[in-house]
C-alpha cells in the first residue's frame, strides 16, 4: 500500500507518468509508473515506505499540468463478490487509516476514469456511493463538517476508484492539495450567449488560476483585456463577462450580441503583428490562437517583456509527439525570457478538461 493513482484524460497517460516521475525523483522519492494506454490514470508505485503518502503531501497540486486529481490508494482490490463489496473496501481503507493515523473525513468520492468505456461504470458508481457511504458513517469515518475532529486525517477525502464493477483502489487525497472536483473535473454549463464552446477553455482557466476570492479584483470593468485571435468571441465572451472592454483581434467576423455589448472593439489585423493602441492600459491577454507553440511562447514573452499587458491566458496547441518535452522546453523558454529581463512573475500550466491536444497557461507579473 504505497502507491499514487493521478487521473488523466485519456491518451495522456506516457505524459502524466514522466511527470509525477520528474517530481518523485526532484524528492527523493523513487518508484515507477503503471500505464496502461487509453485507461485516463496511471499508478505509482513508490520503492520506500510511505513515500506515497509524503508525496501527496508535498508534490503541489496545483504545478502537475497532466494530472487531474492525486490520491494515495491501497492496492488493487480484484475479483470483489458482487453481494458484498463494502467489506474489502472497509479492510482497505483500516489498512490505509492505521498506515497515517486517520480518523475522520468529510466527502467521499465513488470515481472511475474519463473514458467511452467507463461511461456504464460511472452508473454504477454513483449508485453504490449511497451503500459505502452509509458503511463508512457507521464506522465513523465520514461525518459532518462541524463534527470532524482535528487529526491529521480530518482534511482528507476518501475516494474509492473503481476500474470496473469488480476490482477498484481505496483511497484518500489531501483536501489542501488536490482537485476539490468529482473526477477532478469541474461541471461547467455552456452559456446560451457564448458565441462558441471554446468558451469554457477560458472559464476553466480562470476557475482554475485565479482564486475565487480575487476574482473580482483581476478582473473587472475597470480593466481592458486583448483576445488575440478571437473569431468567433468564446474567450471574448468570458471577458467581457466580467465587466472587461476588449480589444476582439482577428481578421474573422465577430458575434454581433459581443459588439451589441459595446464593450469590445473589433480589430481585423493579424494577431503576431497587432500592438496595443497607445495611451490603453492592457492588462489581461488571452490567445487561443492554432499556431506551433513556440510560436504562441515568443508572442506572449513580446507582450509582457514590453509591459503591453500585466497578466495572460493561453493556450499551446501540442505535438502528437513528445509533448510532455515540448511543453516543458516551451515553459522554461518563456521563464528564461522574462527572468532575463529581470521581470517576477507567477507561471501556471493545466491541461484543462475542456483542453484537447493543447495544455493552457497562465502567468502574472509581480
Amino acid at each position: 500500500m504505497n502507491k499514487l493513482a493521478l487521473y488523466c484524460r485519456p491518451g495522456f497517460e506516457k505524459e502524466t507518468a514522466a511527470e509525477i516521475s520528474a517530481f518523485s525523483t526532484a524528492l527523493g522519492a523513487l518508484g515507477f509508473a503503471r500505464v496502461q494506454e487509453n485507461s485516463g490514470y496511471v499508478i505509482f508505485e513508490c520503492y520506500q515506505p510511505n513515500e506515497a503518502d509524503r508525496l501527496a503531501r508535498e508534490i503541489p497540486f496545483n504545478r502537475l499540468i497532466f494530472a487531474r486529481q492525486l490520491l494515495v490508494v491501497s492496492d488493487l482490490l480484484e475479483n470483489l463478490d458482487s453481494s458484498d463489496r463494502i467489506s474489502p473496501i472497509l479492510t482497505a481503507f483500516n489498512a490505509l487509516s492505521a498506515q497515517i493515523n486517520f480518523s475522520q473525513s468529510v466527502e467521499l468520492f465513488v470515481e472511475t476514469a474519463d473514458t467511452d468505456e467507463s461511461k456504464e461504470l460511472s452508473t454504477f458508481c454513483r449508485k453504490f456511493t449511497v451503500p459505502l457511504r452509509r458503511a463508512l458513517k457507521k464506522q465513523g469515518w465520514l461525518a459532518a463538517a462541524s463534527n470532524v475532529t482535528h487529526t491529521r486525517f480530518s482534511q482528507c477525502f476518501l475516494h474509492c476508484f473503481f476500474i470496473k464493477p469488480n476490482c477498484c483502489y481505496a483511497g484518500y487525497s489531501y483536501a489542501d492539495n488536490h482537485s476539490p472536483h468529482f473526477m477532478g473535473i469541474p461541471r461547467l454549463k455552456f452559456p446560451a450567449a457564448a458565441p462558441s464552446r471554446s468558451t469554457l477553455k477560458l472559464e476553466e482557466a480562470i476557475l482554475t488560476f485565479i482564486p475565487r476570492k480575487e476574482e473580482s479584483k483581476r478582473l473587472n470593468e475597470t480593466m481592458i483585456g486583448v483576445d488575440l485571435g478571437a473569431c468567433p468571441g468564446g474567450w471574448t465572451y468570458q471577458l467581457v463577462k466580467r465587466g472587461l472592454f476588449v480589444y476582439a483581434v482577428d481578421h474573422g467576423k465577430m458575434a454581433e450580441s459581443l459588439h451589441e455589448t459595446g464593450r469590445i472593439e473589433h480589430c481585423s489585423e493579424d494577431g503576431f503583428k497587432f500592438q496595443p493602441p497607445k495611451r490603453k492600459q492592457i492588462h489581461w491577454l488571452v490567445c487561443d490562437m492554432v499556431e506551433q507553440p513556440s510560436r504562441i511562447v515568443n508572442l506572449i514573452s513580446k507582450w509582457l517583456v514590453n509591459g503591453w499587458c500585466r497578466e495572460a491566458i493561453f493556450n499551446l496547441k501540442l505535438p502528437m509527439k513528445k509533448r510532455y518535452q515540448e511543453v516543458m522546453q516551451c515553459l522554461e523558454t518563456l521563464s528564461d525570457k522574462l527572468t532575463a529581463q529581470n521581470l517576477r512573475f507567477t507561471l501556471q500550466a493545466k491541461h484543462l478538461y475542456h483542453d484537447r491536444e493543447e495544455i493552457t497557461v497562465h502567468i502574472a507579473l509581480k
